[in-house]
């Protein structure tokens, strides 16, 4: 096909006329294409146009989130959390009063040691009574006003005030006190009034990387949330450095402060799933929390003023690791001779205790309690909490070179004599 750029010069018009004539012929092949060509060019441009349409509306695209939306979500659901506990959490201040003996100050002068006879006279010491305030955080847990806390905020106090968020101030009573789990439950009386309560989740269900909300009153500070997530389960006590509890902790870097203790740790969905207690002083981002799970086994009996039983050996232990016995074994100085095994030391044996009537030594190291395996320290305590006292627990332990069974009965730690 010749076009009329490649035409002779024969003049403009003859140029347009070929143009024109061009322009018809290709215009009227499109109309003679045989009808079924015609079809079959409607019907790929129907599909062509139906697929194109598809495309756009595809339900999958449709229901896919923007960016902007999930942001949005992801920053919603710490306010969610919160305003499904957040009117539950409350500020607990306390006074208490306690006696100091105070140097008197003219005890050392020489005009008043003559005056009052000398040394004899009595005046080296002044008690005075003194009111200490504290302050805490708390939340409620059901309509009767019933409070968890931590033992540590209001053991001993006098007094006990509970402020909400929406500003009801009430007295508030101790009914019950635990130190060795360090929890407490207070109430309130809420003379008929609506009272906010919190929902209660499973600690067991927590998982590490799970999103942590701290909710509290730092430093007098009230309602302050803090973010941040589960960092590991079941911390014992000892790592945590108060050997004389016990309890496995949840870790957090949600922010603690004083002040937070006693308040509550949530999950995504605002239910809570530990109680504040604890920070490490000497790091940022390392707070515990006692597991609630822990609280719910006990809350019922704290509320009714009963005495938390915990049942014990007698025993002071530590981990033990082969190589740990080696550099025992190696040091001329030892006094003892340890096998060279994963388990847990027998440090010491308090006297008048069930480890000392059962016959458990120094150096002796358990390797099993009640027939499971233990190669922890934490992990003998766990599993001697988990039965009843008075129950009897079967300790097989390596002695030199012998393994012996000895039979144990659990008695009350309230019962063990100080030594």
């Amino acid at each position: 096909m010749i076009f009329p750029a490649s035409l002779p010069s024969v003049g403009l018009v003859f140029r347009h006329i070929v143009a024109v004539a061009v322009t018809l012929l290709l215009t009227n092949s499109l109309w003679i294409l045989p009808v079924s060509a015609q079809a079959q060019t409607q019907a790929q441009t129907q599909a062509n146009s139906q697929a194109s349409t598809q495309t756009t509306i595809a339900p999958e695209a449709q229901s896919r989130p923007s960016p902007v939306a999930s942001v949005l979500s992801a920053e919603s659901f710490v306010a969610n959390a919160v305003r499904t506990v957040g009117g539950a959490v409350v500020r607990i201040d306390t006074e208490r009063t306690v006696t100091r003996n105070v140097p008197d100050m003219f005890y050392d002068d020489p005009f008043f040691r003559g005056s009052f006879g000398g040394r004899g006279g009595g005046f080296q010491n002044i008690p005075q009574e003194e009111r200490l305030r504290g302050q805490g955080s708390g939340f409620i847990i059901n309509n009767s006003g019933d409070i968890l806390t931590n033992a540590h905020v209001v053991d001993g106090a006098d007094l006990v005030t509970v402020t909400l968020k929406d500003g009801r101030s009430f007295e508030g009573l101790v009914e019950g006190v635990d130190a060795v789990t360090d929890l407490a439950v207070v109430r309130i009386d809420p003379a008929g009034e609506d009272l906010p309560v919190s929902r209660l989740g499973d600690s067991d269900d927590v998982e590490v990387g799970d999103w942590a909300i701290a909710v509290g009153n730092p430093l007098g500070l009230d309602n302050t949330v803090t973010l941040g997530i589960v960092s590991t389960l079941k911390r014992s006590s000892a790592a945590v450095g108060i050997p004389d509890k016990r309890i496995d902790f949840i870790q957090t870097d949600a922010a603690i402060n004083p002040g937070n203790s006693g308040g509550p740790l949530l999950n995504a969905q605002g239910e809570v799933i530990g109680i504040n207690t604890a920070i490490r002083a000497d790091a940022m981002g390392i707070g515990f929390a006692i597991p609630i799970n822990k609280a719910k086994a006990i809350q019922a009996s704290l509320a009714k003023g009963e005495r938390i039983a915990h049942p014990y050996l007698g025993v002071q232990i530590a981990t033990l690791t082969p190589d740990m016995a080696k550099m025992n074994n190696e040091d001329p100085n030892s006094a003892i001779e340890l096998p060279i095994t994963d388990g847990v030391l027998v440090v010491r044996v308090l006297p008048n205790t069930p480890a000392a009537e059962a016959g458990l030594r120094r150096g002796d190291v358990i390797t099993k309690i009640a027939g499971m395996p233990v190669k922890r320290a934490d992990q003998l305590q766990s599993r001697v909490d988990e039965v009843k006292v008075g129950e009897f627990l079967s300790v097989t332990l390596r002695r030199g070179s012998s393994t012996q069974t000895l039979s144990v009965k659990t008695a009350d730690l309230s019962t063990q004599e100080s030594a």
